[in-house]
């Protein structure tokens, strides 16, 4: 049974929907949001999640995440939750696939060089990766003959634009469509993307676990600091005494995802029984976030975010690749910013060049929908003079 009982959002109902932009006849093999998530693994900006980076570029080895390979984990560890607490599984799947179309290349240091490149050429303000998955979602991907985007529900795409959390100050795209279709940006955002967004955090974290051991940057036992590896740790060691590290790794991080996902179905039944079905019409309009963790829990994450931190994200290793990613970006930047007729003959026509926020605009699109792959092959391109021989 649904944990909402007799409280029954439109996120909850698989074959009823707010609807879509441009209005389409109903599917008979498909509802709505299954529909969603199908646009969404078909898009050109989901297959190029494969040579996006979460920490590690591309090239730096083949078993490290990807943008896509991190996607499909947070997609099932979403699913997994909707389906134990009575969710919308479809929506919550789409969402989760959808969370970081909008991520440059070079993750986090592409992120920063384009914001403070947009906010250079005059764009106050600047570049956000939820925007950026917002545009590409209505906007960017060219495939339907009959409108731009992908047309997506409206669930899905107040989702994606919530996911975090009411936007009080919502960027200008976001800004611009709820002006033409009201995504009630003051609000929470569904269960289902509530859930989401914490299956992205659970992925990140443990993945990172995985992909921090296998570069070398620190050691298994190391995490003992965070509570919860440390008892985890020690039941498999005694369960599996001698156990590879590759092995050891993969007992420990299944472990937690178990222990993660637990904590957080069982501290958002008991935050959904608190509600009144007959005051509230909409878990959006609750004001709250139903969707977390215990707080023992909250306390072990926080702990391993900080480990993480320190010896992952800021080691010399990976800032030195980062920095110097940050600087390709950037030269990127610049070079079509003054050389827009440089920019492929398709996107020529996608925006103007009115004005240096306009051309901005343009650029940020163009570099934001680069792998690292082609980021790197480009500016090698354009900036090697040995590739010009």
């Amino acid at each position: 049974m649904s944990v909402y009982g007799d409280l029954k959002p439109y996120a909850s109902r698989p074959d009823q929907s707010r609807g879509r932009f441009y209005e389409q006849e109903k599917s008979e093999n498909r509802n709505a949001f299954q529909r969603d998530r199908d646009r969404i693994i078909h898009s050109a900006a989901f297959r190029k999640l494969k040579f996006k980076t979460q920490v590690f570029v591309y090239h730096e080895g083949d078993y490290f995440r990807t943008r896509l390979t991190h996607s499909l984990e947070v997609s099932q560890i979403a699913r997994s939750i909707c389906r134990t607490l009575g969710l919308n599984e479809d929506l919550g799947e789409a969402l989760a696939l959808a969370h970081d179309l909008g991520h440059p290349p070079f993750g986090h240091a592409g992120e920063r060089s384009l914001d403070e490149m947009m906010k250079a050429s005059g764009v106050e303000s600047g570049f956000d990766h939820n925007e950026q998955a917002i545009r590409i979602l209505t906007f960017l991907e060219h495939r339907y003959g009959a409108h731009d985007g992908l047309n997506l529900t409206w669930e899905s795409i107040e989702g994606i634009a919530k996911h975090n959390g009411p936007l009080h100050q919502a960027p200008p795209s976001i800004k611009r469509l709820d002006e033409d279709w009201p995504l009630e940006l003051t609000s929470h955002s569904s269960l289902e993307a509530q859930v989401a967004a914490l299956a992205d955090d659970i992925a990140y974290n443990n993945h990172d676990i995985d992909d921090g051991v296998r570069a070398g940057l620190f050691e298994l036992d190391e995490l003992r600091v965070v509570p919860l590896i440390a008892d985890l740790l020690t039941d498999v060691d005694q369960l599996y005494p001698g156990l590879a590290t590759e092995r050891r790794t993969f007992e420990l991080v299944r472990r937690m995802i178990n222990y993660m996902v637990t904590d957080v179905v069982d501290h958002t039944n008991e935050n959904l029984k608190k509600i009144c079905p007959e005051t509230v019409a909409d878990v959006r309009s609750a004001g709250v976030t139903f969707v977390g963790m215990s707080e023992a829990m909250k306390d072990n994450d926080r702990i391993l975010r900080e480990f993480l931190f320190t010896r992952m994200y800021r080691h010399h290793r990976v800032n030195k690749m980062m920095a110097q990613v940050q600087s390709d970006t950037k030269d990127l930047f610049d070079y079509f910013m003054n050389e827009p007729q440089a920019l492929p003959l398709d996107w020529t026509f996608l925006g103007d060049n009115s004005s240096d926020q306009a051309r901005a605009r343009l650029v940020c699109d163009y570099i934001a929908g680069m792998t690292d792959r082609f980021a790197l092959e480009e500016h090698r391109r354009l900036f090697d003079i040995y590739s010009r021989t």
